[in-house]
């Protein structure tokens, strides 16, 4: 049952109880009318459309605009006309107009649906009514116009806190459910899928040949598949190319509501048997265009391992969510960079560092660090700020 539901029902109550309450009150002070008979076609009016209308105040979506503003009229109308049917010492001394308290039904009925803008929009006009039928800016009047105005919007206000509430508790227990057939599939895989592919990676080594292209080829599917029942995180839109080949595989994501993507659902494909993924367990935000220009630097930095380590090299990429920036290493085991060598590649026109990794940071703001002993491997360090615009 949504969390707004008892609000409706409640104010259904309160204004059938309020309209029997306003014509108990004519009756009690029927002496006080100069042209009782207005109170009177008014009353059968008022009486008529809160019968006939309670099935629209049991939700939010019988309750239309165009029902909220025929209801506010009603209520208006009964206002103004207060000094056509009473006499002025009943005026001048404060006494109820002839909706009295029903009038605020209709303002908390646009508070419910609506939250509290809504709200302090429907009492505005009924201030200004009330003002009017006194004739004077009155104590009692004005206290009374306050109190109608805060109390809605207070009310509309714990609507929308109830709404969202109510969305993040679905939103949860989606994850929860999601969480738990996840770990259903991942012991139902793990019991079978994976380790037939870690048998036949191993087999696959141990024969040799053509079986052991095979082999790698298993691992590789293991890795991926252990990461997709393990995390998630892993698209179901995206695109490989050349997987098999360890090439740059292509993630698919879509913002969330602010506008931000997860770096780690575009940095999770390019775990493979030697390449190595550790991410936080929390999203990484980043806007679209800087988390994609990120990962493309990511995989310029493990195109170099393959390309200047060895398909046998080892490589490990961590992302780390600081306060201020994201920073994402890759590291490999490969033989290192000997001193001069990224100046006289810049030097015969080779520019892979300069260009896809040092020149996408720079024009996100942020930089990237490279430290390599021979023999020891190489380490990227990459850096972007948070406040990195979207636009770039």
């Amino acid at each position: 049952m949504s969390v707004e539901q008892p609000l409706w029902r409640a104010l259904s109550a309160y204004r059938v109880l309020t309209m029997l309450y306003a014509v108990g009150l004519f009756a009690t002070a029927y002496d006080e009318y100069d042209r009782p008979g207005i109170a009177i076609v008014y009353y059968c009016v008022l009486f008529v459309w809160t019968l006939a209308t309670l099935p629209r105040v049991q939700n939010a979506a019988a309750c239309t605009k165009r029902f909220l503003a025929v209801d506010l009229a009603v209520a208006l109308t009964g206002i103004l006309l207060t000094p056509l049917a009473a006499d002025d010492a009943h005026i001048h001394s404060g006494g109820p107009t002839l909706p009295s308290i029903w009038t605020a039904g209709s303002v908390l009925a646009y508070a419910i649906k609506g939250g509290w803008r809504w709200a302090a929009f429907a009492s505005t006009p009924v201030a200004v009514a009330n003002l009017i039928e006194r004739g004077a800016p009155a104590r009692d009047t004005v206290h009374n116009v306050i109190l109608v105005w805060v109390a809605s919007i207070a009310i509309g206000y714990v609507v929308e806190v109830a709404r969202a509430s109510e969305r993040t508790l679905a939103r949860a227990l989606e994850i929860e459910a999601a969480t738990r057939e996840r770990e259903r599939l991942a012991r139902d895989i793990h019991d079978g899928v994976l380790q037939v592919l870690a048998m036949v990676q191993r087999r696959g080594l141990v024969i040799g040949g053509e079986a052991a292209e095979l082999g790698r080829m298993a691992g590789e599917q293991e890795v991926a598949l252990r990461t997709l029942v393990s995390g998630g995180l892993l698209p179901v839109s995206r695109v490989s190319e050349g997987a098999a080949e360890g090439a740059v595989v292509r993630a698919v994501d879509e913002p969330d509501e602010d506008g931000l993507v997860d770096l780690r659902t575009l940095l999770a494909p390019y775990a493979a048997a030697r390449v190595s993924f550790a991410e936080p367990g929390a999203p990484v935000p980043l806007p679209p265009a800087a988390a994609r220009e990120l990962a493309a630097a990511v995989g310029a930095c493990l195109d170099n391992v393959r390309r200047h380590a060895g398909e046998d090299a080892r490589a490990w990429i961590l992302v780390e969510d600081e306060p201020g920036e994201i920073v994402v290493t890759v590291r490999d085991d490969g033989p290192g960079i000997p001193e001069g060598r990224l100046a006289q590649a810049e030097g015969e026109g080779r520019l892979g560092v300069a260009l896809s990794i040092r020149g996408r940071l720079r024009d996100l703001g942020g930089s990237a660090e490279l430290i390599s002993v021979p023999g020891q491997g190489t380490e990227v360090e990459l850096k972007v700020p948070k406040s990195v615009k979207a636009e770039r």
